[in-house]
C-alpha cells in the first residue's frame, strides 16, 4: 500500500504541488517501519560453527550486568561514555533496586583471527528468588562465565549456580572481577576455586568490567572453550520457548531458541504443548534493540511476534515446529514451584478485572507464579499466587505498581504444608478422597481430630560466612529450629555451613538477620529439600468470642504464643475504640494464648448529681453497666477494612 501511494503520489507531484524531497522522507519512513532486515543484519547469518551461545552466572552484586556493558561496548552494540550503565536491566524496578530480576538476551557481533562470530549473550540474576530466571538461560546456552567478585570471593550463590551448570553439562569459563578493588585478594580466591570446583587456578581470567581491564581475553575463552550449538540448518525447523511478554500492540513475543531449520515470515508454526497454529507476523534479533529479519535460523536466539493474544498460550519450555512437519518436544528444563504463596487483593473492588488483566499478562513474563481467585469477607475478591521467595514477591507487586498502575493489597506470604489424614471414610469423604492433602491457606486445614500428622517443607540452607560471626549465625538457626549438616573452613577467616531449615521460618526475614548479625558479610542460598514431620496448630483470634477467619494463621506449635501475642498487640493499636468493650483473644484449640482488651467509651452518668445520697449514684452506674453488657451481647464489633488491609498486608 506505501509503494502505491508513494507510484501515485510520485506520477501526481507537479500537477498536487508534491515535492520531491517528500517523497524521499516518506521513502525512508517506509524502509524504517517495514518487516524487511536492514543491510547491518546479514552478518548475523553466520555459520553454525561461529555461533555462541552462554549466559553469566554469579552471586549477587558480584558484577553481571556491568561486565556485560562491558562486552557490548566491546561489540559495538553500546557506545562508550553514553551514559546509560546496565543497558540490559532495562526494568524500572532493576534500576531503582540495583538488581537483576529478568534475565535479557542480546546478539553480538565479535571479529576473531578474520572470522566473524555471532554471541547470544544472556544475563542472569544473582538472587536465589531468582533461580527460574537462571534454569531458562541455561536451558538456550552452550556454556557460562563463572563470575566472581576477588573481593568477596566465593559466596552461597556462586556454588548453588555452578552445580547447576554442571549439572546441565556447560562448559564454564571462570572469571575474577574487581581486580581494581584495593583489597581485592584473587590468589585466595583461585585457591577457593580449586577446592570447592576443582578448578586451576590458571584457567582463571582476572578482569575488571567497571574499568574494561582483560575484556578481550574474556571473548578469546569464550569463542574457544564453549561449543557451538548443536544445529543443523538442513533439518525441519524445531525451537524452543524460554522467556516470553506481553505488548499492547503486538500481544505476546516469544523469546525462542532455534534448535533446527529455519523460520521464515507468514509461516505456520505449531506448539507441541496446545497444538494450537500460529501465523510469523514478526522475527526479529535483540542487539539490544529490536533489529527486523526475513527469517531466523539454526543456532539463533530471536523474537517472534504471531497472533498469540492470549498469554495463557505462552508456556515456557513449549516446542514449536512448522505445520505439516511434526517433531518430538525438546527437553530443556525442570519448572521450579512456588515456595510461598500470597493474597493479593485491588484496593478498590471496582478495579478487580483490570487487576487480573494486569497479573495475567506480567505472568507471561515470569512464568512460575501461579495465581488462582481467592475470596476474603474483609477484602472481597482476589487472587492467591505462588512465588519463589519474599524478593520475588516483592519484586512482582512493584512490577504491578509501575507497570500497570495497580495499587494491590498483599497478604502475609504463608507455605504449603501436607496434612495425613485419618483412615476413615467419613473423613477423607469430606476431603476428596485423598488421604494426603496440600493446605496453604489457614482456612481449609482440617480439624485437629481429623489428622495424622503434619508435614511442614524444608529447605537446605547454606550459609558462607566470617569465622567472627559464627556464634550468632549459629544461634539463629537454632532458633530457626535448623539443623547443622555440615560445616567446613573455606578459609582461615570463612566457614562454609549448611542447615536444614524449615522454609516457614526462612522465607519471610531470615536472610535479613544473617546480613544484619553479620554486618553484611555473609550469604546465605537455599534449596527446596524434603517435607518432615511436624506439629503444627491453628491460630485463631476472636473478637469478643467471634473467631475472625482473615486472620487465622498456620503456626508451629513452639511459635504459636509469641506469634499470638504479636498479632493480638498489633490489633489493640490498630482496632479504634467503641461503645463497647472489645476482648482481643489468639486462640489455639480452645487455649487462650494472649489476649488484649480495648476499653469502651464512657459517659459520665452521675454528671448532672450535686449531691443527695449515694445510692442514686450506685443505682445510675449499675443501670449503665447492664446497658454496656446487653449491648456487648448483641452489638457487632466495627472492624474498619482499613484495619484488616494494615494488618494482613506484607508491605
Amino acid at each position: 500500500m506505501i509503494r502505491k501511494f508513494l507510484n501515485y503520489s510520485l506520477s501526481n507531484q507537479y500537477r498536487k504541488g508534491f515535492k520531491i524531497k517528500d517523497y524521499r522522507i516518506i521513502k525512508s519512513c517506509s524502509r524504517k517501519f517495514s518487516s524487511s532486515p536492514d543491510d547491518d543484519t546479514k552478518d548475523y547469518f553466520v555459520k553454525v560453527e561461529n555461533i555462541r551461545n552462554f549466559s553469566i552466572i554469579a552471586h549477587v552484586d558480584h558484577g553481571k550486568s556491568t561486565l556485560a556493558d562491558r562486552l557490548l561496548e566491546v561489540t559495538g552494540a553500546k557506545k562508550k561514555n553514553s551514559g546509560k550503565n546496565q543497558v540490559l536491566d532495562a526494568l524500572e524496578v532493576e534500576q531503582e533496586r540495583g538488581i537483576t530480576v529478568k534475565a535479557n538476551a542480546v546478539s553480538l557481533l565479535y571479529k576473531h583471527e578474520e572470522e566473524t562470530y555471532l554471541l547470544n549473550l544472556i544475563d542472569t540474576p544473582g538472587h536465589v528468588d531468582f533461580a527460574n530466571e537462571v534454569c531458562r538461560s541455561l536451558s538456550a546456552s552452550g556454556g557460562v562465565i563463572l563470575l566472581v567478585d576477588a573481593n568477596h570471593g566465593v559466596q552461597a550463590q556462586t556454588i548453588a549456580n555452578y552445580h547447576l551448570a554442571v549439572g546441565k553439562n556447560l562448559k564454564i569459563v571462570p572469571v575474577l572481577n574487581k581486580i581494581d578493588l584495593k583489597h581485592a585478594n584473587p590468589e585466595q580466591v583461585e585457591q577457593d576455586l580449586f577446592s570447592l570446583f576443582d578448578i586451576l587456578p590458571e584457567d582463571v581470567l582476572r578482569v575488571s568490567a567497571k574499568l574494561g581491564i582483560g575484556i578481550d581475553s574474556v571473548f578469546e575463552h569464550i569463542i574457544k572453550k564453549i561449543p557451538p550449538p548443536e544445529s543443523c540448518r538442513d533439518e525441519a525447523f524445531r525451537a524452543h520457548l524460554f522467556d516470553s511478554w506481553y505488548d499492547k500492540y503486538r500481544g505476546a513475543l516469544n523469546l525462542m531458541f532455534i534448535k533446527d531449520g529455519e523460520v521464515k515470515l507468514g509461516q505456520e508454526i505449531v506448539s507441541c504443548e496446545s497444538k494450537k497454529i500460529y501465523i510469523v507476523k514478526s522475527l526479529s534479533l535483540l542487539t539490544p534493540e529490536e533489529k527486523n529479519v526475513k527469517k531466523l535460523i539454526a543456532g539463533q536466539i530471536g523474537l517472534i511476534g504471531m497472533n498469540m493474544r492470549n498469554s495463557k498460550e505462552a508456556v515456557i519450555g513449549d516446542t514449536y515446529h512448522l505445520k505439516g512437519s511434526p517433531t518430538e518436544p525438546l527437553e530443556v528444563f525442570k519448572k521450579l514451584r512456588p515456595m510461598i504463596f500470597a493474597g493479593i487483593y485491588p484496593s478498590e473492588q471496582s478495579q478487580h478485572v483490570a487487576l487480573r488483566g494486569a497479573i495475567e499478562k506480567l505472568v507471561l513474563n515470569d512464568s512460575v507464579v501461579t495465581f488462582a481467585p481467592e475470596t476474603s469477607p474483609a477484602l472481597g475478591h482476589g487472587f492467591r499466587l505462588g512465588f519463589l521467595g519474599l524478593l520475588h514477591l516483592e519484586v512482582f507487586v512493584q512490577r504491578l505498581q509501575q507497570e500497570y498502575q495497580a495499587e494491590p493489597i498483599i497478604t502475609a506470604p504463608s507455605v504449603t504444608y501436607k496434612i495425613k489424614l485419618k483412615n476413615m471414610k467419613n473423613i477423607l469423604k469430606q476431603h476428596g478422597g485423598k488421604e494426603i492433602i496440600s493446605v496453604s491457606n489457614p482456612k481449609f486445614l482440617p480439624e485437629p481430630n481429623h489428622v495424622e500428622e503434619y508435614f511442614e517443607p524444608t529447605v537446605l540452607g547454606t550459609i558462607i560466612t566470617p569465622s567472627e560471626y559464627i556464634g550468632k549465625i549459629i544461634s539463629l538457626c537454632i532458633e530457626k529450629r535448623g539443623i547443622q549438616k555440615s560445616s567446613i573452613n573455606l578459609d582461615e577467616n570463612r566457614i562454609m555451613m549448611t542447615y536444614q531449615l524449615p522454609l516457614s521460618e526462612v522465607v519471610v526475614d531470615f536472610h535479613d538477620h544473617i546480613k544484619s548479625l553479620s554486618s553484611g558479610f555473609a550469604s546465605f542460598d537455599f534449596e527446596e529439600k524434603e517435607y518432615v514431620s511436624t506439629n503444627l496448630v491453628k491460630l485463631e483470634i476472636l473478637l469478643n468470642g467471634v473467631p475472625v477467619e482473615e486472620l487465622s494463621n498456620i503456626v508451629h506449635a513452639r511459635n504459636a504464643e509469641t506469634f499470638a501475642k504479636d498479632l493480638v498487640g498489633r490489633l489493640k493499636e490498630l482496632i479504634p475504640r467503641q461503645m463497647v468493650m472489645i476482648a482481643i483473644q489468639g486462640v489455639v484449640g480452645g487455649k487462650v494464648l494472649a489476649r488484649e482488651t480495648i476499653r469502651a467509651y464512657r459517659k459520665d452518668v452521675t454528671q448532672w448529681l450535686y449531691g443527695g445520697d449515694v445510692t442514686r449514684r450506685m443505682k445510675l452506674l449499675k443501670q449503665q453497666s447492664e446497658g454496656k453488657k446487653k449491648m456487648r451481647s448483641i452489638a457487632n464489633v466495627n472492624v474498619p477494612r482499613d484495619t484488616f488491609i494494615r494488618v494482613l498486608k506484607r508491605f
